[in-house]
């Protein structure tokens, strides 16, 4: 609407000109003599005022019907005063010079002004569309033959079988059963690199599948998908108010009442000088040009429109405005450790080994001995076994040892693989290597296993849930910024102290129950912290509710019923880093847009008023449209340099913290 608004009324303000002083007083030159001239500039301002000030009448009425005068309020009153003397200059019924030009510049400054906003604001809503694009709308489901068939997606259920082609979009949420490939997951996550996908992987419906096919069943549709969670987070947050536009708004209603009194205070003024002239209608129109408070109104929803966008395609999504518009002030983070520093699953972080025996060959015995486990412990030996892609001896007569371990027989000689208790059953004797290694590993808090050929020791494997290598430098980032960082946990002590020791983190709180979190958070608060909690969002929901600002890792389904105003959709804490940054570059630019724009108005509005014109220095009305449509162009680029925020983080570069 403001668009082809503005191009209309753009055209017809060109002759306007033309046909006025200000053209003669501009260029030296104007067609202010021609017969007609008058006339032709009421017809083209009548058109001007009422087609294309529309918006702002109506809005007017809108505003004044709820008692609430704001920007349109001033904008109606300016353009109606322009024209209502014009036309009275034009019939003759008062001497002067009409308006017209000022009226037709005004009405265009202010569209060209309301459709970048429509445009920084749509921006936002095209994240919704580009996300609602991602999903195919057929699916390859594979039938009881065993052979593929194209459904609807809609048609999809959880449990189908889906075939995935290269190049293909995943139709669902879902794990791979078979298959190897790289998925391009960028659009959903921010992760610029593909990411390895094998049997056992999620993959996320709207994601990109690469060279390799995949077969998936499926596990989440439609509403439930991470895809419609972001959507959901997304919609909200753009629905949502921020503490900043609440300002804003107020400040505007406050400005308009100022600029009304302002306007009286200015005609009363010159009616005591001058009389009723068109100096005095001049000044009046100027002050309430100058004091619209468009540019005001502008300075925070352009600066939410933008971080709003930048947010999303990082993998930020903001469930409350006011949790980023916070985050600024956080001095403190404090994080879960369980699936947030770490990975949240058992793996394997050391062998020792006597003899002539090798780590591989320990690991490979002791892989070949779990594989008819369902332990916890064994899946993480025999991935570790995986990973180093060790062939694995074949096991017969495997049997568990409850609350000991397991036992199987490999190339005609029993082994034993489990803890302390099944050592000790079987009478082994730990050499001084193994001994000092479970020592060790013991005062860390991991879980350590034995391997015995009979009742003689020859490994020792540690188990723990390990360090994401991203934690080192999220911590080290964080430490350098500033910002006091601590460790939560229901873990051990043990545990907890080698976490924090590993990271570079001096102080944390270990064996604390979840119903106690909350109560810590409020600790560090009562010390005079800005607390940021980081944690998975579920078990820590009442932490992260506490907190100045809730932060939730790793979105996964359950996106959309986090406790945190923010949600990170990765799995990486280098992104808490990330949501402080763009909180603190989104809050300046708030501050500098406000500024801007009070200032502005603080300085023009008596020049307006002719509060110093027996120096000399009156702002016509003219100038006032222009410099006005400058405020509104500089709070709107400066909103749109936000995009050239760079994020970007290191993974290892940092050194380690001290």
């Amino acid at each position: 609407m403001f668009r082809t608004r503005f191009w209309v009324s753009l055209v017809l303000t060109l002759p306007v000109l033309a046909l006025s002083d200000f053209s003669q007083h501009l260029f030296g030159w104007s067609l202010l003599s021609l017969p007609a001239a008058s006339w032709i500039s009421a017809l083209l301002g009548s058109v001007i005022f009422w087609w294309g000030g529309w918006p702002f009448l109506a809005g007017a009425g809108r505003e004044l019907q709820t008692r609430q005068p704001g920007m349109m309020t001033l904008v109606a009153l300016a353009i109606s005063a322009a024209y209502s003397y014009s036309l009275a200059l034009t019939f003759q019924l008062l001497e002067g010079m009409p308006f017209y030009w000022e009226l037709a510049t005004l009405v265009t400054v202010m569209l060209l002004g309301h459709w970048l906003e429509m445009r920084a604001v749509g921006s936002a809503e095209s994240a919704l569309n580009e996300l609602a694009k991602l999903l195919p709308d057929l699916a390859e489901r594979i039938g009881a033959d065993g052979r593929p068939e194209l459904v609807p997606v809609a048609a999809l259920r959880e449990g189908d079988l889906v075939l995935v082609r290269p190049g293909a979009r995943v139709p669902a949420d879902g794990i791979v059963e078979e298959g190897e490939s790289q998925v391009d997951e960028s659009m959903i996550t921010g992760e610029s690199r593909p990411v390895e996908k094998q049997p056992g992987s999620e993959v996320i419906a709207g994601t990109v599948n690469g060279s390799g096919s995949l077969r998936m069943r499926v596990r989440r549709i439609g509403e439930q998908t991470m895809l419609a969670g972001i959507q959901r987070l997304v919609r909200e947050a753009q629905l949502s108010r921020s503490r900043a536009q609440d300002l804003a708004a107020r400040a505007a209603r406050w400005l308009t009442l100022l600029a009304l009194t302002a306007a009286l205070l200015t005609l009363l003024g010159w009616l005591r000088v001058r009389g009723l002239d068109d100096y005095t209608v001049e000044r009046v129109v100027s002050v309430l040009v100058i004091a619209c408070p468009h540019a005001l109104g502008l300075a925070v929803p352009l600066v939410v429109a933008v971080t709003t966008t930048l947010a999303a395609r990082q993998g930020i999504l903001l469930r409350d405005r006011r949790a980023l518009e916070e985050a600024w002030r956080v001095d403190t983070v404090v994080f879960d450790k369980t699936g947030t520093l770490t990975e949240g699953r058992q793996s394997l972080v050391g062998v020792v080994t006597v003899g002539t025996l090798s780590e591989d060959e320990a690991l490979a015995l002791a892989a070949a001995v779990e594989q008819d486990s369902e332990h916890p412990l064994a899946r993480a030996v025999l991935a570790a076994a995986q990973e180093r892609a060790l062939t694995l001896p074949p096991a017969q007569e495997f049997q568990a040892l409850p609350g000991r371990g397991t036992r199987a027989v490999v190339g005609g000689r029993t082994y034993h693989l489990g803890g302390p208790r099944l050592l000790e059953q079987l009478g082994g004797v730990l050499p001084p290597t193994l001994a000092a290694a479970a020592q060790q590993w013991g005062e860390r808090g991991q879980t350590v296993i034995f391997l015995l050929e009979a009742e003689t020791p020859l490994a020792a494997l540690a188990l723990a849930d390990r360090i994401r290598p991203e934690s080192r430098a999220a911590v080290a980032l964080l430490r350098r910024e500033g910002i006091q960082v601590m460790l939560l946990t229901g873990d051990s002590e043990e545990v907890a102290r080698w976490v924090a020791r590993e990271l570079g983190i001096t102080r944390f709180f270990a064996s604390v129950l979840p119903e106690q979190k909350a109560a810590v958070v409020k600790q560090l608060q009562q010390e005079g912290r800005t607390v940021a909690m980081v944690g998975d969002g579920v078990n820590d929901a009442p932490a992260l509710a506490q907190a100045d600002v809730g932060i939730a890792i790793g979105a996964g389904t359950e996106v959309a019923r986090a406790a945190a105003g923010i949600v990170l959709v990765r799995n990486d804490p280098r992104d808490v880093v990330r949501v402080l940054r763009l909180s603190r570059a989104s809050f300046r630019k708030m501050v500098e847009n406000l500024a801007w724009a009070a200032g502005y108005n603080l300085v023009a509005l008596p020049l307006a008023a002719g509060v110093l014109a027996g120096v000399g220095l009156v702002l016509p009305a003219w100038v006032g449209a222009l410099l006005m449509s400058l405020s509104t162009v500089i709070v709107a680029l400066n909103a749109q340099a936000l995009r050239a925020l760079r994020l970007d983080l290191p993974l290892s570069s940092l050194p380690a913290p001290a």
